[in-house]
């Protein structure tokens, strides 16, 4: 794992462009503190600036950015191709003269372009990638990220200059840079809490969206981008090409994959382990990794004060059975307060997910012993662990037999109780008792009442905000792949066009961001072997009776899990892994809150619909509605645009 950056300018050099690259590089150091590199070609004003995290080939000869054997490539690398023996040996079969300077993947990467060219080459890797290549025959260069986002890559001309980078820090160390805030971009920050690509906070600056690459140059400063993997297609044509065997062969099948993908992700030449929280994901990944280590593994989990979101108890059971060498950290909500003025520089664009407290501080616990953690992480998209699936598709199949005008006045209703009431209600059903903040989802429900589709209901509860663009000045919403260029997925069951639509949005750039930026803001490596592409697309030839099967989750997972932990360890409500984000913004954290709305403040920073923000603030504060999710938004937003 590493971080990269450059640039590309079209006419009159810097006076120090390398200078400019070092500082570009520092500006993630984080991603990368083991040694630094820069590359720059003055014929044709390309540069290139890397920071290395050492993870494969500890020497030299693993330094970036590199040179193809040729000389026709020079590429620097952030993430790890985990089938990169294998590629090597196919590559040594088709030219027995081909020679070896070290053992990094990214001289067999290199390699590959070197024998397949770059476009034929990005299919043959398995891995988690972001790269950009100068093709020094085409004067051209390419930005490249892996098929389902694990690694970010920003991008975007600057007047002349077109910059790059892992992070929106390495690209604001350029002189070139213009900090021009994408107001639009905030309406979006403010309904999905992230904030989707290909867009971001900036005016003119993108996210290479996942299984893409792009192409610029001098010459042609259009960027070209290529679609080389395409998620929807993949899950589309999965879908037409059922696994033909029983549940039983499938489940075999599927340990089979996922014990050769884990096998991959175990190679490192630093110190390894795994998040472990108690729940399905987690422990599978951690039961398989125990079960091909001769010493015991090495797994991490926190707990918090709060029972209600404490999971640590669980983990602690399933690490006591695997026999794992287990690592717990029990925080208090002063602990986790502690991290919020981080939090902007751990995430340079703003994001909204409370989630990203304990990530970070697990995190931070895991690199006390390891260098690489392996996580759970796609296990919930892929194989329908997410509550809101199987109660969005009882909902609407119940809802669409009732005329929409019933179904508004029942709405109207709902939303009249709040949810406190809502949640004290539920706690007294045995059913309702186990799950967290009722009240909140039963008025997002109430919200999307009168939907036409199932796709409409998910758009709905996902948002944190029906229409964010009226809190925001100027702040229209583009198009995203969820509102108004959706992919058909109308062939695919209500359920699983849910689970396409997490896949495209959510996963990449809500999930893996925020995976991706706390666990390189401590420089850890995280690893997901649920998102190996072969995992992923024989999860989509999967019936989704061998995902859910009544009311149980991740039927599938199970049956394999339940080989290696006993049942009663696992089988218990989903918990997430929040943070009592209403209680602390109605305590300890009100008075910062309260600060970064201030009505004056609002309007001189000019942003914000004042009126309508500050009613959201009061209808929390006054405890009547929980507006966590969204004033947890403006909050990001906030406290990240008082940093710049």
């Amino acid at each position: 794992m590493c971080g990269l950056a450059g640039f590309l300018k079209k006419t009159a050099l810097l006076n120090d462009p390398t200078n400019t690259l070092r500082n570009m590089g520092l500006a993630i150091v984080n991603r990368g503190p083991d040694s630094s590199g820069e590359w720059f070609c003055a014929e044709h004003g390309i540069g290139l600036s890397h920071r290395r995290l050492a993870i494969v080939d500890m020497t030299a000869s693993g330094h970036q950015p590199m040179v193809s054997s040729s000389g026709r490539y020079v590429m620097a690398f952030n993430g790890e191709i985990y089938n990169h023996l294998e590629l090597r040996k196919v590559l040594k079969e088709a030219n027995p003269s081909l020679t070896w300077n070290g053992t990094s993947d990214t001289e067999t990467m290199l390699a590959s372009f070197e024998h397949y060219g770059l476009s034929a080459a990005l299919d043959t890797l398995v891995g988690m990638f972001a790269a950009a290549v100068w093709d020094t025959q085409a004067q051209a260069l390419y930005l490249c990220r892996d098929r389902l986002g694990e690694k970010p890559l920003y991008y975007g001309w600057q007047d002349d200059t077109f910059l790059f980078g892992s992070e929106l820090k390495a690209l604001k160390a350029h002189p070139a840079f213009k900090a021009d805030i994408y107001r639009p971009g905030i309406s979006l920050l403010l309904r999905y809490g992230y904030i989707p690509a290909p867009y971001s906070i900036y005016e003119n600056i993108f996210k290479l969206e996942a299984g893409e690459y792009a192409c610029v140059s001098s010459r042609q400063p259009e960027v070209q981008i290529t679609k080389y993997w395409d998620v929807a297609d993949v899950i589309k044509s999965s879908v037409n090409d059922p696994f033909k065997g029983d549940a039983p062969e499938a489940t075999a099948h599927l340990e089979a994959l996922l014990d050769t993908t884990i096998s991959q992700q175990m190679l490192a030449d630093v110190p390894l382990g795994s998040f472990l929280s108690g729940g399905i994901d987690s422990s599978l990944i951690v039961s398989l990794m125990q079960k091909q280590s001769s010493r015991p593994v090495k797994t991490f989990s926190i707990g918090f004060d709060d029972k209600s979101y404490d999971e640590a108890g669980y983990a602690k059971a399933v690490a006591a059975h695997l026999k794992t060498e287990h690592h717990e950290l029990y925080v208090s909500s002063a602990d986790a307060l502690d991290v919020i003025p981080k939090l902007p520089s751990i995430y340079d664009e703003p994001f909204s997910d409370s989630s990203q407290i304990p990530t970070y501080l697990v995190s931070a616990l895991a690199r006390e012993q390891v260098t690489v953690s392996l996580s759970g992480d796609g296990g919930d998209e892929l194989f329908c662990g997410y509550n809101r699936y199987k109660m969005t598709a009882k909902f609407w199949s119940a809802l669409k037999k009732v005329p929409r005008p019933i179904r508004s006045l029942s709405s109207a209703m709902l939303t009249s109780i709040s949810p406190a009431t809502l949640d004290l209600l539920a706690s007294k059903v045995p059913k309702l008792s186990g799950y967290g903040s009722v009240g909140d989802k039963v008025h997002k429900a109430a919200r999307v009442m009168s939907s036409r589709s199932a796709q409409d209901i998910y758009v709905g509860l996902v948002s944190k905000h029906p229409n964010p663009q009226t809190l925001v000045i100027n702040g229209v919403e583009p198009d995203t792949c969820l509102i108004g260029n959706t992919p058909d997925f109308t062939a695919l069951d209500d359920i699983q066009q849910m689970m396409a639509l997490d896949t495209l949005s959510y996963l990449p750039e809500g999930v893996l961001t925020k995976l991706d930026r706390a666990s390189m803001a401590v420089s850890l490596e995280g690893r997901a072997p649920f998102l190996d592409h072969r995992v992923f697309e024989f999860a989509w030839q999967l019936p989704l009776s061998m995902k859910m099967q009544g009311n149980d989750s991740k039927w599938i997972l199970r049956q394999i899990l339940y080989k290696y932990v006993p049942q009663a360890l696992i089988d218990r409500p989903k918990m997430g892994f929040g943070v009592p984000l209403r209680d602390w913004l109605c305590g300890p954290l009100r008075e910062w809150a309260e600060t970064l709305l201030d009505e004056q403040r609002l309007v001189q920073e000019g942003y914000f619909n004042v009126p309508a923000v500050r009613a959201l603030w009061a209808q929390h504060a006054g405890g009547r509605y929980d507006r966590s999710g969204i004033l947890w938004a403006i909050l990001m937003f906030q406290a990240w645009l008082q940093e710049q």
